[in-house]
């Protein structure tokens, strides 16, 4: 099994998915220069999660290696996990907050 092409793989299907996202929520008008907009903090929130993931397969990688010690490997797979679940939360949230906006009558 090729563990770095599989997770080249997620990475590149994250980026794709935060750019995604941002077109569809208009990502390049800005109705406030001061204050972001969601697509502009959704942009961010998918890339620090890709980032995340990074580093937790770059020390996965540096342990295979024998440069790393498992405690850094555990802390950042842990950290990671913690991430996506806590994205996965706000999606689910976001998702609620909307068919709740559909369901309003006018």
């Amino acid at each position: 099994m090729a563990t770095p092409s599989i997770a080249a793989n997620a990475y590149s299907a994250l980026s794709r998915m935060g750019k995604d996202t941002a077109n569809v929520l208009g990502g390049s008008g800005n109705a406030d220069s001061s204050s972001p907009n969601f697509s502009a903090v959704l942009k961010d929130v998918m890339d620090a999660v890709t980032q995340t993931a990074q580093k937790s397969d770059a020390q996965a990688q540096s342990v295979a290696a024998g440069k790393a010690d498992m405690v850094d490997v555990v802390t950042a797979v842990a950290e990671t996990e913690t991430t996506f679940q806590t994205l996965i939360s706000v999606r689910d949230k976001v998702i609620a907050a909307y068919e709740d906006v559909l369901k309003m009558q006018i």
